[in-house]
């Protein structure tokens, strides 16, 4: 079926985060490193505080651009001007360099009330998947792997949006022999089942 042109990479402040962290154990004093660890601190900060607040979806995103914005414009320039500073093959040279080529996908959480500074609730929900993966050793082939891939994909997907898996499964092999089009595979996603539909036919 090929990618989705609707698809948008998202980057994960965490990553970020470990990276100046490991600068800072690496270093003796790691000044520059806690500067910017401090600096990550405060977007965390800002998105706790406004998910207490329980704000309708675009107050909220129009909240929290309000308040980190100035706080990202401040950073890039600290990134910018570490860039010229830092040999790029130590640990901050690295974290820096990282950050940077990473820039215009860690800041594309601001554009969704849904999404978070860091993808660690992601990397959960398939952390089942990598520690079963290290104990099957093989999927028989590439394509085998794929399709392992796929359908814990669908599962946690599913589990997202409240459906049970095992009950979302039994209703896609029902329909999948009837899918013709990318439009009929996309109405099988468990974002865009009918959960009433769904209930009706596996009860």
């Amino acid at each position: 079926m090929g990618t989705l042109p609707s698809i948008v990479h998202v980057g994960c402040w965490a990553h970020a985060r470990r990276k100046f962290d490991e600068a800072a154990k690496a270093s003796k004093n790691g000044q520059s490193a806690h500067e910017a660890l401090g600096r990550i601190g405060k977007l965390y900060a800002v998105e706790r505080e406004l998910r207490t607040l329980q704000l309708s979806p675009q107050d909220f995103l129009e909240k929290r651009k309000a308040s980190i914005l100035p706080i990202l414009q401040s950073f890039k320039e600290w990134l910018d001007s570490k860039a010229d500073q830092t040999v790029p093959s130590s640990y901050l040279g690295k974290a820096v360099n990282y950050s940077l080529n990473e820039w215009q996908k860690l800041i594309r959480y601001l554009d969704s009330p849904y999404l978070t500074p860091d993808t660690n609730y992601i990397e959960n929900a398939i952390r089942p998947f990598v520690i079963g993966r290290k104990n099957w050793l093989f999927s028989g082939s590439p394509v085998g792997a794929h399709a392992s891939a796929t359908i814990y994909s669908l599962i946690e997907t599913a589990k997202a949006n409240g459906i049970e898996p095992y009950r979302y499964l039994r209703h896609i092999f029902e329909k999948l022999p009837f899918a013709k089009s990318r439009d009929d595979f996309m109405r099988l996603a468990p974002q865009n089942v009918n959960l009433e539909e769904l209930a009706r036919q596996t009860t």
